[in-house]
C-alpha cells in the first residue's frame, strides 16, 4: 500500500499470480493494512454495485464521527475511482485524486473517515465491491455534486454521465461548507487517533 497525496488515503496494488487455470490475488490483508494505516478496519457493511458505462456514483461521504471509511476494489470491468478531500481545515481541502480500478491490476483504494468518494464506470460491466467501517445511515449521509466546477474533477470526456437524482441535486463543495455539512480535518484526525488506541 502506498499513500496518495491526500492524507488518509492509500492505493494498494496486490501481487497477482496467474497460470493456465486463471489468476489469484489477496485483495485485502488485515495485518498489512494495520501496519500501513496504523489501525484496523472494522467491517460494518460490505457493498457490491454493478454499473453500466458512464454511471457516476458520488461524491458521497458521512458525518464524522463515526464517518464511513471504505476499502474499494473493482472485480469486473473498470472504473475511475476518485478520492476528494472535503475536510475543512485540511491542507489539501478541495483537491482530488483519481485511480483506475479494474479487473486486470486489481488495485484497491482505502479512504479514511471524512473523505469524499466517487467513481465512474468505464464499461458496461463495472462491478465494484467495498468494505465499509460503518453501515449505511441515511441521517448522516451527504453528497457533493461531482461536476462542481471548483473541484474540476477530470471525468472521462468521452462518456455520457449517468447520475442519480440525489447526486444531481447535491450541493457544491462551497455550498456544503456554508451549510455546515462538511467534516473538519481536526475532528477526523481526532477520531482516527481514537481508533488507533483501540486497535
Amino acid at each position: 500500500m502506498r499513500p496518495l497525496g491526500i492524507e488518509g488515503a492509500w492505493v494498494d496494488t496486490p501481487e497477482v499470480f496467474a497460470d493456465g487455470r486463471g489468476r489469484f490475488h489477496e485483495w485485502f490483508k488485515s495485518d498489512r493494512f494495520r501496519d500501513v494505516t496504523g489501525q484496523g478496519l472494522h467491517l460494518g457493511q460490505a457493498n457490491c454495485s454493478r454499473s453500466v458505462r458512464g454511471t457516476l456514483r458520488g461524491i458521497h461521504y458521512a458525518s464524522v464521527p463515526p464517518g464511513q471509511a471504505k476499502y474499494v476494489t473493482c472485480v469486473s470491468g473498470a472504473v475511475l475511482d476518485v478520492v476528494v478531500d472535503i475536510r475543512t481545515g485540511s491542507p489539501t481541502f478541495g483537491t482530488w485524486e483519481a485511480v483506475q480500478l479494474d479487473d486486470t491490476a486489481h488495485r484497491g483504494v482505502y479512504l479514511s473517515e471524512g473523505l469524499g468518494h466517487a467513481f465512474m464506470a468505464l464499461d458496461d460491466h463495472a462491478t465494484v465491491v467495498y468494505l465499509c467501517s460503518q453501515g449505511y445511515a441515511p441521517q448522516r449521509e451527504y453528497g457533493i455534486h461531482p461536476f462542481d466546477p471548483t473541484l474540476a474533477i477530470a471525468w472521462p470526456e468521452d462518456l455520457a454521465p449517468r447520475l442519480s437524482e440525489k447526486d444531481v441535486a447535491a450541493p457544491t463543495l462551497r455550498e456544503a461548507e456554508r451549510q455546515g455539512l462538511l467534516p473538519s480535518y481536526e475532528d477526523c484526525g481526532a477520531y482516527r487517533r481514537s481508533l488507533r488506541v483501540r486497535a
